[in-house]
């Protein structure tokens, strides 16, 4: 199955990364995503989510979608 990954952000910065895309098996979750595409801990704050709707780093991926890692959201 077929998986659209994006970072944005400081994440993209601190990783190197702004998308890739990962042929994996089906029932992987976004954790385990983070955990094939990066060398890094899953930072706690993270953000994700799942074709533009917030997810869960537990949430099942399905072939096709894309996934995307966003840092905390702070204001001034």
């Amino acid at each position: 199955m077929n998986i659209q990954v994006k970072f944005f952000a400081s994440l993209r910065e601190k990783l190197g990364i702004e998308s890739t895309s990962i042929d994996t098996r089906t029932g992987i979750t976004i954790r385990e995503i983070w955990d094939q595409v990066t060398s890094e801990d899953y930072p706690v704050n993270t953000l994700c989510a799942i074709n533009m709707d917030y997810a869960k780093p537990d949430d099942v991926v399905s072939d096709g979608d894309e996934v995307a890692f966003f840092p905390p959201v702070t204001g001034g």
